[in-house]
């Protein structure tokens, strides 16, 4: 764990204007708001990881939600994808408590870290290949100063594609075929176990592909392994 080194990248995050597009739809949309939170300040900026620096998992996202963590300030919190992912943490002894809602709520992660692939809120959930790129950077130094970390969860196919890229931006050698995302896939890259797991989006949970007993199966798994 090297703590100057998370705040300091922390810093280098929060401050990212390398994406015009993103720049423009993240501070519009802090302006704008939904009407539900038509009295709350915006974060509007890009998200940094957060969570327990001698994390031994850490779950990769997607991106924040333009009214979830670009919202509140923290990847997840505030917004449903969050209230599965939180309480599954919490029933698989991650969490100090089942929801997130703010950035002061209370949530402490013992063992974990949850960063995004992109930090910041893009249109319509969807990056541009340029946009990835330039966030992969981040990925890859913060696994770099996480150094007690043996098991990534790619929450998702981009973040599973984001977990490869930031592995060989370490210079580890990724196995040949180039391992397929799939709920419950697995792939050895070095030291590092990854693991596959369905983004919790409402697409994905209110039509049942993924259930709260599938989710804590991969992070039940992610923590024995770990271990």
């Amino acid at each position: 764990m090297n703590a100057a080194g998370l705040e300091e990248l922390e810093r280098e995050v929060t401050s990212c204007r390398r994406c015009p597009r993103l720049v423009a739809w993240r501070e519009e949309v802090a302006r704008v708001k939904r009407a539900a939170f038509a009295t709350e300040e915006y974060w509007g900026r890009p998200l940094p990881g957060f969570g327990d620096p001698d994390a031994k998992v850490l779950l990769v996202g997607l991106a924040p939600a333009a009214h979830g963590g670009n919202r509140t300030g923290r990847i997840f919190t505030g917004d449903r994808s969050g209230d599965w992912l939180f309480a599954s943490l919490y029933r698989c002894g991650f969490a100090n408590q089942p929801t997130s809602v703010a950035r002061d709520d209370g949530l402490r992660l013992q063992r974990a870290w949850v960063a995004a692939a992109v930090r910041c809120a893009p249109p319509v959930n969807r990056p541009l290949p340029s946009e990835r790129d330039n966030c992969l950077p981040y990925l890859v130094r913060e696994l770099g100063l996480l150094s007690s970390v043996r098991v990534i969860v790619a929450l998702g196919s981009f973040a599973w594609d984001a977990a490869l890229r930031t592995l060989a931006g370490l210079d580890l050698a990724i196995p040949r075929p180039r391992p397929k995302f799939g709920h419950g896939a697995s792939a050895q890259v070095d030291r590092f176990t990854l693991l596959g797991c369905f983004h919790p989006s409402q697409q994905n949970t209110f039509t049942g592909k993924l259930t709260e007993s599938m989710l804590d199966d991969v992070l039940g798994l992610a923590g024995r392994l770990a271990d």
